[in-house]
């Protein structure tokens, strides 16, 4: 019962020539790996094939049975659903450790190129979600906690090379606590992806028990990850998954008063507004720093009017015309809140029976799947939108993603694991309570620099590049969320965070929600980095804000022509209105470079982002440009 993958058809060579033992079991006595298969049975069902093979392990005394079931969804072309079992049938009862499936490889297609990934595992170094694997590369990319503050992510893993690739993942309806392990040999040529489940505590696999797996599946395809990812998403949406529909002011530009940090004053932002309008901006975010305490969420000593204060403030954003969204860190206190003196009861408790910190915030984590902290934040949400009169909120912080296991026993779970597989249901209540208020409120998650859980996504409309770390960071985020959403609104969150801190060529060219926390009239002076908004500065938000809301290429449809490892210069394209939008990246490019998507007609390219608006012709038949540019460059095709 080895395995070897390959992609029929479309020039694709092997992945791997030998075929491997790709799932197994993992026991104090070794690893069950070596099935002899005993039986083969095949199906057809009006929309898929089915396949059940079933085979025997048996060494030293121990003998296992393993279960295949295969299903070949038609709707589903390259995609093939797995759900495997093992029953103990011998006398022995071996110590089970773990099992893996799709334990799987890919060789080099040529020695000069390396194998690309998608890997969207969380952790505390907010690395890339899209990396080459290179000669000694390892990371376990495990789904629960890495950090204190840091777990979750989006249960698939993807290979591939310049002529194909395959995805494997897992498909059940709720977050699992697996790892997706992706490595390379330091000496060896070919890379490594498997589907990894570690018990916390071994256990005795007991005569005619059965381990069953999570149900996973196994994915080929060719260019990069979009299609796989695009494909997973899908079929979860098959199975009941809903996402939120678009809201339309989601894609309004954003203004945030981050730019003047903590500490700011109403009589900044009531400075700033008139600037904020005049440059485009549509939303205005009111950050963290107005509240007493984190748990506790009313207005501190700098606001002594306390509610009447925000609500002027909002009435006032209002009245320029604009929309305003406030920041959020829920499912934290300070240990030293009014919230956690006057009830305890909803905190997030270790099998110690201790409160767990959030390290970021020197908060605890309260359970999110408790019934008192359910019914607080509710409250909350009633109070920013409905009495406040917010038309948003920014739920922040990279303990949003995930949380460790529940021991607290006022949570009335049947076991503490239940806590992260429940955690979405806790935004769900926030989204639909902040819907009833007010039918067009915009949720934004913003779990800080995280890989996104993917089962908290239904409960947003509008997603963002989260604390990016470069401008690839928000590049590469925004086609992820662009394959998994058929549409959201996409925010690439503050420019000063891209490239030289004034990258919007990144932010308009993915399809991206431009923004910024630049401060005027005064810088903020606890601030390292002035984010005052300068003559040069001013003209440079005028130029880029204007072009994003003419062009509103957020709402448009994402093309995925260009592979993200492979194709240089790195391109994306958008459709919109009958018109292609293709955006090239580079540190220095002199060259030619192929338009995709194309059809055999005749087509006028427009810089549309140069002042000059130089147009020139091409041939769909050969479309061919030559250009150079540094950083990027961007055109408008019809």
């Amino acid at each position: 019962m080895y395995t070897n993958i390959s992609m029929i058809g479309d020039d694709v060579l092997p992945f791997y020539s030998d075929f491997v033992a790709s799932d197994y079991l993992v026991m104090r006595e070794g690893v069950a790996n070596d099935f002899t298969l005993k039986d083969m049975r095949k199906s057809k069902q009006v929309d898929k094939t089915i396949y059940e093979l079933t085979g025997i392990y048996q060494k030293n005394g121990i003998e296992i049975e393993k279960i295949v079931n295969i299903m070949a969804p038609d709707s589903f072309p390259g995609m093939l659903l797995f759900t495997i079992k093992y029953v103990n049938k011998g006398e022995k009862e071996p110590v089970v450790t773990a099992w893996v499936n799709h334990d799987l490889y890919m060789d080099r297609e040529e020695d000069s190129e390396p194998v690309w990934s998608l890997q969207c595992s969380s952790t505390s170094s907010r690395g890339d979600w899209v990396l080459p694997v290179t000669p000694g590369f390892y990371k376990k990319n495990y789904m629960g906690m890495n950090n204190s503050d840091y777990g979750g992510g989006i249960p698939v893993c993807d290979l591939w090379r310049k002529d194909g690739g395959f995805a494997i993942g897992v498909t059940d309806d709720v977050l699992r606590l697996v790892s997706f392990p992706v490595s390379r040999q330091k000496y060896e040529n070919k890379a490594n992806a498997k589907v990894l489940y570690e018990y916390s505590s071994p256990i005795d696999f007991k005569r005619n028990d059965t381990i069953s797996t999570y149900n996973t599946f196994v994915s080929v395809h060719t260019g990069d990850f979009y299609n796989p990812l695009r494909q997973f998403s899908k079929y979860m949406q098959s199975k009941g998954m809903e996402f939120a529909a678009p809201e339309e002011d989601a894609f309004d530009a954003v203004w945030c008063a981050w730019g003047y940090e903590r500490n700011f004053t109403m009589d900044e932002i009531k400075a700033t507004l008139p600037k904020v309008k005049e440059l485009g901006f549509k939303w205005v975010d009111v950050d963290d720093g107005f509240q007493v305490a984190i748990g506790d969420w009313d207005m501190n000593k700098r606001f002594p009017g306390g509610d009447k204060d925000m609500k002027a403030l909002v009435d006032l954003i209002h009245r320029h015309g604009l929309k305003a969204k406030l920041w959020w860190a829920p499912l934290a206190a300070d240990p030293n809140s009014q919230l956690l003196k006057e009830s305890s009861k909803m905190k997030l408790l270790t099998k110690e029976r201790l409160p767990c910190m959030i390290t970021w915030w020197n908060c605890f984590y309260l359970s999110p799947v408790n019934p008192y902290t359910e019914k607080y934040t509710n409250e909350l949400v009633e109070k920013f939108i409905g009495d406040w009169g917010f038309d948003g909120l920014k739920l922040d912080g990279q303990h949003l993603n995930c949380c460790p296991p529940d021991y607290n026993p006022r949570s009335g779970l049947d076991y503490p694991e239940q806590a992260i597989e429940q955690l979405p249901a806790f935004y769900k209540g926030i989204f639909e309570t902040a819907r009833k208020i007010n039918p067009n409120a915009v949720v934004q998650n913003c779990p800080c620099g995280t890989a996104m859980n993917f089962f908290n996504m239904p409960y947003m409309n509008q997603a963002v590049s989260s604390d990016p770390l470069s401008s690839w960071q928000i590049r590469l985020k925004g086609k992820v969320y662009r394959a998994i959403f058929d549409k959201i609104a996409y925010y690439a969150d503050h420019v000063e965070l891209s490239d030289n801190g004034n990258d919007f060529p990144t932010q308009i060219g993915v399809g991206a929600v431009v923004g910024s926390k630049f401060t005027y009239p005064r810088d903020n002076p606890e601030v390292k980095i002035s984010y005052l908004l300068t003559p040069e500065k001013e003209a440079w938000f005028k130029k880029w804000v204007g072009i994003y809301n003419d062009k509103m290429l957020s709402k448009g449809e994402y093309l995925n022509l260009y592979d993200l490892g492979y194709d240089k210069p790195e391109t994306h394209v958008i459709e919109k209105e009958g018109k292609m939008y293709y955006a090239f990246y580079a540190d220095d490019w002199d060259g030619e470079i192929v338009l995709k998507g194309l059809e055999n007609k005749k087509y006028t390219v427009c810089e549309y982002t140069d002042d000059s608006l130089k147009n020139y012709q091409v041939d769909g038949s050969d479309p061919v440009i030559n250009i150079s540019f540094k950083g990027s460059y961007l055109i408008e095709v019809y």
